[in-house]
């Protein structure tokens, strides 16, 4: 099922139309007769460990040789002359 609200109504009604969301309505916010927003349930998004495996490369050529003085700046303290 689909309810359709104004603004005002919206903004006034809150907390039962987040309790139709809850029941599974999905819930229509118009402007001026123009549908504007939806309210609906959120869904969690599922994360999957690993979802790159063999799409990502390492550059051994750019990595391999440590900068030494941005090493240190990040051990020592702030980067750049004007820190501090």
């Amino acid at each position: 099922m689909v309810t359709e609200v104004n603004v005002h109504e919206a903004k006034t009604h809150l907390s039962r139309l987040l309790k139709q969301v809850e029941d599974g309505e999905r819930v229509v916010i118009s402007r001026g007769g123009s549908p504007v927003a939806d309210l609906v349930q959120h869904v969690r998004p599922r994360l999957t460990a690993g979802l790159l495996r063999g799409q990502l490369h390492y550059d051994s050529e750019t990595f391999d040789d440590p900068d030494r003085a941005l090493a240190r700046q990040m051990v020592d303290g702030p980067l750049g002359p004007e820190a501090g």
